[in-house]
Parts: structure tokens; C-alpha cells; sequence
């Protein structure tokens, strides 16, 4: 049980790097989306021939190709955030995704809303707006963040169901196909708006994205899939909601971002992380 919760942690610190990599990495963030998905495409596919011999695909894994280009808008919105204001608000506006799920996934599952979820988690978006009104330099980069969550939101509800099914590496290598596909066909639209476009990366820029799709992706995938054969998917969950706790630490730690945020930052991250807290509390008691 101890090795289960040490990978599942290690799983969650390697997720929080996602943003460290993003902001690291000088390339656009369609160009950085379409790298991690493609490499990591690579990385599992291979990983799925040495473990089966083999990798069987049916007409009924279309869908999850169709989750893969979700995904890679939302990490693409995601990224932008970053640049256009920072890993911490990145990360921040990313804690959304629960109220978004507290809204969309009611309505996915035809299920009644859960008002006590709703309210919860509204603190989050009081604690965002409260950023927004008084640090207008992260307005645009909180925008990019809301959209990234909302995706990540209908991607988290619409995932559930294929979880379900046991094979995450095979799901997770299929979803980052088809990521890579939505940001091939995606890029020459994109670049004729952007003419000065660089498309390939520089040695350290492919150093990180490789760290990025090998350690943010598949590593993330195998940990967690070793984990959660010993712990419970709603440990898991609960435990997830110490991503953008280690992402802000790892941020302030790597790029002194504690000297760019002003006071109404930290107001507002109190209320998100007290919304975290309450939230974790009432699934620990609502599941008993």
C-alpha cells in the first residue's frame, strides 16, 4: 500500500511539471500540444508492442480519438494562459475545471445537480474573478485559463466511461493520436496567421518536450495505472487536488513567480484552495 501511495504522489508531482515544461519551452502552444501528443504517441505505441506484441484498433475506439483532439485543445489553452501570464494563474484558473464538471456532468450522465458540489466549487470562480478584476495584466492569460478548464472539464466527464474499461495505456496512446492529428491538420491554418512561426524545435526546447511527454505523459499514465490497481478511484481523485498545490510551489521555487503576483492573487488562491479543502472534505464524508 505504501508503494501504491508513493507512486500515485509521484504521479501527481510529475502531472504538476506539465506547466513548469510550458513555460520553459519557447515554442507556441499548438506547436507544443502537437510535440508532447505525437511523442508520446510514440512512447506508448512502443510500449504497447513490447508488453502485447501487438496493438488491435476497431471502429469502436473512434470516440476515444475524438477525446484525444479534446484534450489537446484544452492543453492548448492551456499553455496560452501560461504564456500570456504565468504557471501560477495557469494553474489557478485550471481549478475551475470543478465547477465546470459540477455543472457538465450532471447533464452528461443525466444525473441531478449536486447544489452542495456547485456552491463548493464556486469558490474557485470567486477567487479567479477576484485575480481578473484587480491584475489586469493576467486578463488575457485568465481567459485562455477559464477555456482550458471548461474543456478539461468535458474531457475529464466524457473519459470517465472509457476508464472503465481497464485499458489506460491503450486509451491514453489512442488519445494522444488523435491529439496529434487535430494539431497536424490545425497547424497550417494556424501558421498562415502567424507567418513568423517557428515550427521546429531548438535542442533544448526538444530536451523538454521530450522530458515532457515521457515524464508529464507516460510515466504519469504507468504510475498512476499501478496505483489505482491498489487504491480507489476516489482516493485518486481526492488526491489530484494536490496538482496545482505542487505546480504554484514548483513555480515559485523555479521562476520567482511569488514576486510577480500582488496581494489580490493570494486573496484569491485562499479562496481556491479553501474550496479544495471543503470539496475533499464533503467527498470524504459523502462516500462514507
Amino acid at each position: 500500500m505504501k508503494q501504491a501511495f508513493l507512486q500515485l504522489h509521484l504521479a501527481i508531482l510529475l502531472a504538476s511539471c506539465s506547466g513548469i515544461f510550458g513555460n520553459l519551452i519557447s515554442l507556441d502552444p499548438v506547436l507544443i500540444t502537437g510535440y508532447r501528443m505525437l511523442l508520446a504517441s510514440v512512447m506508448l505505441l512502443l510500449l504497447l508492442v513490447i508488453k502485447y506484441g501487438r496493438i488491435i484498433v476497431d471502429k469502436s475506439n473512434r470516440h476515444i480519438l475524438w477525446l484525444g483532439v479534446l484534450l489537446a485543445f484544452h492543453w492548448v489553452f492551456f499553455y496560452g494562459s501560461i504564456k500570456y501570464a504565468n504557471v501560477s494563474v495557469g494553474v489557478v484558473c485550471f481549478c475551475l475545471s470543478g465547477f465546470f464538471t459540477a455543472l457538465i456532468s450532471p447533464l452528461v450522465n443525466r444525473k441531478r445537480i449536486s447544489w452542495v458540489e456547485l456552491l463548493l466549487s464556486s469558490l474557485t470562480l470567486v477567487g479567479i474573478l477576484l485575480i481578473f478584476h484587480f491584475d489586469a495584466s493576467f486578463r488575457t492569460g485568465i481567459v485562455l485559463g477559464i477555456i482550458s478548464s471548461l474543456l478539461f472539464a468535458l474531457y475529464a466527464t466524457l473519459n470517465e466511461r472509457v476508464n472503465q474499461s481497464g485499458q489506460v495505456i491503450k486509451t491514453t496512446a489512442l488519445q494522444m493520436i488523435g491529439g496529434t492529428l487535430a494539431m497536424g491538420l490545425l497547424l497550417p491554418f494556424y501558421r498562415a496567421g502567424k507567418s513568423s512561426l517557428s515550427l521546429l524545435p531548438t535542442s533544448e526546447d526538444f530536451v523538454f518536450l521530450f522530458l515532457l511527454a515521457l515524464g508529464c505523459t507516460v510515466c504519469m499514465c504507468l504510475l498512476l495505472n499501478r496505483a489505482q490497481k491498489v487504491i480507489s478511484a476516489f482516493t485518486v481523485s481526492l488526491s489530484f487536488n494536490l496538482e496545482p498545490v505542487y505546480s504554484i510551489l514548483l513555480a515559485v521555487l523555479l521562476f520567482d513567480e511569488d514576486k510577480m503576483l500582488g496581494t489580490a492573487f493570494y486573496i484569491g488562491l485562499t479562496l481556491i484552495v479553501l474550496s479544495l479543502v471543503l470539496q475533499m472534505v464533503y467527498q470524504k464524508f459523502s462516500s462514507q
